[in-house]
């Protein structure tokens, strides 16, 4: 930190530890730079473009609990979905929003990324069909064509489901749709797809009155997941751990507001990003406020170890990790009420 008058000194250390005593946690201001307000730059990437899973972070934003926690949120949209993580192992932005799957094959292929927090503590992908065919149980996929996005673990989402269900996989025919799964589905070149979330492309297809019919992946056969989670350069924990900590403490606070006050909490969304449609993104929140939510007595952003070391067993199992463990992969440490 740059050399200051002593009262002023004074003044920010207080501020510090007051935005201390507010969020619990306990940690003082960063040392290596700050701005000449005394808030320390902290930049966040999304995982895509903003929507309701970001509305806990806006709804912070939005009421000031970064910056009481002395941080200078920057949020940067990336245009592609692979970047967010990269940008986190190459120490480019402070935390990045990523999914569990995606962490997990990145270290295997050597990146020195770790999660620091779940953000959705349930997997969102899942199964959509409409009415004709209507697919409600997984046996019903018989005989099916089913688009997915391309990506070699909702191949193996598939594989699985169809296993648990006892259904022949050479007679589900799965067709590489990109990430046209919404039209393929509605044109009806696929009989379902495997990829859209049920808090979003399944809201938007209810509100367009298509009827959709979800299969959640948790309830027919995979593991459970993580969605979306927070990651960190693994190696930058000692610089910017305490940084990380109050971050997560201010979007915890975040939830909080949201879950007490969901219509403001959605405006502080729409207002930061004034091309999101309204309905959807309030009926989307309303459907996702659950999953921000940790386990009983757990602290927000809770990551299961059991859960974790499951999911990566699985990927390998799959082919898609060539080590099968999770270690080192995810921290409780730095969550609010957590650790030091």
């Amino acid at each position: 930190m740059t050399r200051r008058p002593r009262l002023l000194s004074l003044a920010l250390a207080a501020v510090a530890l007051l935005a201390a005593a507010l969020l619990g946690a306990g940690c003082g201001t960063k040392k290596e730079r700050t701005e000449p307000n005394g808030l320390v730059p902290f930049e966040l990437m999304l995982d895509y473009f903003p929507n309701a899973d970001h509305a806990a972070i806006y709804a912070a934003k939005s009421q000031g609990y970064f910056k009481q926690a002395g941080l200078d949120l920057k949020i940067r949209t990336p245009n592609d979905p692979s970047v967010p993580i990269k940008q986190a192992a190459a120490g480019r932005v402070d935390l990045a929003i990523s999914y569990e799957p995606e962490l997990l094959r990145a270290r295997d292929n050597g990146l020195s990324v770790i999660s620091v927090g779940a953000l959705v503590q349930k997997p969102l992908t899942s199964i959509i069909s409409l009415d004709k065919p209507a697919i409600t149980n997984p046996s019903q996929l018989a005989g099916k064509t089913v688009g997915t996005a391309g990506i070699d673990y909702q191949s193996a989402y598939l594989k699985t489901i169809l296993a648990h269900a006892h259904v022949n996989a050479d007679s589900v025919k799965e067709r590489n749709v990109g990430f046209n799964l919404v039209p393929a589905l509605v044109s009806h070149k696929v009989d379902a797809i495997l990829g859209g979330y049920w808090n979003y492309e399944a809201v938007q297809l209810r509100l367009a009155k298509k009827h959709p019919h979800v299969l959640r992946l948790e309830q027919v056969g995979v593991p459970n997941y993580n969605e979306l989670v927070f990651v960190a350069n693994a190696d930058g924990l000692d610089r910017n751990g305490k940084e990380i900590r109050r971050f997560l403490g201010a979007v915890a606070r975040g939830v909080k507001f949201l879950k007490q006050n969901e219509s403001a909490g959605v405006d502080a969304l729409l207002k930061a990003n004034p091309d999101l449609d309204p309905k959807l993104q309030r009926a989307s929140v309303k459907v996702t406020l659950p999953s921000f939510q940790p386990p009983p007595g757990k602290s927000f952003g809770w990551q299961d170890p059991a859960q974790w070391g499951a999911f990566a067993s699985w990927m390998h199992q799959n082919g898609i990790l060539k080590k099968g463990v999770a270690t080192g992969a995810f921290t409780n440490q730095l969550l609010p009420g957590q650790g030091l």
